[in-house]
């Protein structure tokens, strides 16, 4: 038999078998910025969900072994902010450096014992787009076109299917991740064996209550607004910061937005300056408006609407050196990215501003998948951060009111000085809270030996 009739042979049978191989067009064959090209695979192109809207992905095998260890689903919040920049400056295998060009391996990349999926959802953001250029979009849709996304990734790479499967994201991934659970468990087909949310938007009211303790016990709001806000806010040993009729309460609620939120001090991470001094909400960049905030603001939702060029860039974030590599057209050829899709902005300004937020928390989500008593679920937050604060995380977990199996207490992990205290760890029946020490928002960002670890630990089921 000549070697290309064995060749031909050989992928039919493995067809047959349902092993083909991962789609060959999408393999990324030169990045460019390395110095060195890694040695294990990584794929980018794109995963067509329903009403032709494409989702594009960027998949790195892991550094391990690749055909046995956990495939992990990772998404970045917003609503509207791309999970390349999880990729770029978090916790990928390579970190882009400040002049936008180079890449640099990262010692704490997850990718060392898991194969990652980087999904940017929903479309509109990143390099997805919709083929009729829509991007309105809500919670329940982006569910469903997240896991019909996993569905085709499953399709695209059929070795990988009976692999744990774990999803995880970031802020308002404390959405998209139990919302997109709730479908995935219900497909016998799909192998999940748990989430992990960091940072995570899981209710509404007690992220905005906690923030007011949270501002107050750091130094922010001084004794006067303090008692203000305790004399009209609270009554018999409970405070109301969240939704309180009193016009007195809003006023001062009001004052500890414009703290948090206006005053120039970094809401990612209270203790890190911010890149490039205090931030103009507003400013004009090459005749576009640039907004500054959470995507929340009155100026975002109505003065953007009524202009053409608008870029919404998280407060106190660096994404130039993103911006300038991703639209490189030597890195957009080598991810295979679509002429179709727009130029890459760390956040969409369009997909934030037309979203629909369809759940005010994700109780319910949770308690189903504890109810199932077989997924593992770890909940985490860096304790500096005041967008997604811990404190509201920590209410959310302990409002669940699962058993108590270990009483809060410091974890440890190693850096270059030794044993160190990583945060403080409480773990229930089959959920997990913990902080990680000093860290804001983003936690492998600040904290990469730390969040290595703890990954590490959640993913192969040891003590934390």
């Amino acid at each position: 038999m000549t070697m290309q009739l064995l060749l031909l042979s050989c992928y039919f049978l493995s067809a047959w078998l349902g092993v083909e191989a991962a789609p060959a067009a999408d393999e990324i064959t030169y990045l460019p910025g390395l110095q060195k090209q890694p040695s294990f695979k990584q794929y980018s192109g794109y995963l067509s969900v329903a009403d032709g809207k494409h989702l594009h992905y960027w998949f790195v095998e892991s550094q391990n072994k690749p055909s046995s260890d956990p495939l992990v689903l990772w998404l970045n919040g917003g609503p509207g902010c791309s999970s390349l920049d999880g990729l770029l400056t978090e916790h990928g295998p390579f970190l882009i450096q400040s002049d936008g060009a180079t890449l640099e391996y990262n010692p704490y990349a997850w990718n060392k014992i898991t194969n990652m999926l980087y999904l940017e959802s929903p479309v509109g953001v990143g390099f997805s787009y919709s083929d009729d250029q829509k991007y309105a979009t809500n919670d329940t849709e982006v569910s469903m076109n997240n896991y019909l996304a996993l569905k085709e990734f499953f399709r695209l790479f059929p070795e990988y299917s009976k692999n744990e499967l774990f999803l995880t994201g970031e802020s308002y991934g404390g959405i998209y991740i139990p919302t997109l659970a709730e479908r995935v468990m219900e497909d016998a087909s799909l192998n999940l064996q748990g989430i992990a949310v960091g940072n995570g938007m899981s209710s509404y009211e007690m992220n905005d209550n906690s923030l007011v303790y949270f501002a107050y016990y750091h130094g922010l709001l001084g004794s006067h607004l303090w008692a203000e806000l305790q004399t009209y806010c609270c009554s018999n040993g409970k405070c109301n910061f969240y939704d309180n009729p009193n016009q007195n309460c809003m006023d001062s609620v009001g004052e500890v937005q414009t703290i948090v939120y206006s005053s120039g001090l970094n809401i990612y991470n209270l203790y890190a300056s911010c890149p490039g001094g205090v931030p103009q909400r507003l400013s004009v960049e090459r005749g576009q408006l640039v907004i500054r905030d959470l995507g929340n603001s009155f100026i975002h939702h109505h003065l953007a609407a009524l202009l053409p060029s608008v870029r919404l860039d998280p407060p106190c974030t660096n994404s130039t050196p993103s911006n300038l590599y991703l639209n490189n057209p030597l890195v957009r050829k080598a991810l295979h990215i679509s002429p179709k899709a727009l130029d890459w902005v760390i956040c969409s300004s369009e997909v934030n501003r037309n979203y629909g937020r369809l759940y005010m928390d994700v109780r319910k989500q949770y308690l189903k998948l504890l109810g199932a008593l077989k997924y593992r679920i770890l909940v985490y937050n860096g304790d500096v951060d005041m967008a997604c604060n811990f404190m509201g995380d920590e209410w959310f977990v302990e409002s669940l009111q699962q058993q108590v199996q270990v009483q809060r207490r410091p974890w440890i992990y190693e850096d270059v000085d030794g044993q160190q205290v990583g945060g403080f760890v409480k773990e229930f029946d089959n959920i997990v809270f913990l902080t990680v020490k000093g860290s804001g928002h983003m936690v492998p960002t600040d904290k990469p030996a730390a969040a290595f670890t703890m990954f590490t630990r959640f993913i192969k089921k040891l003590p934390y």
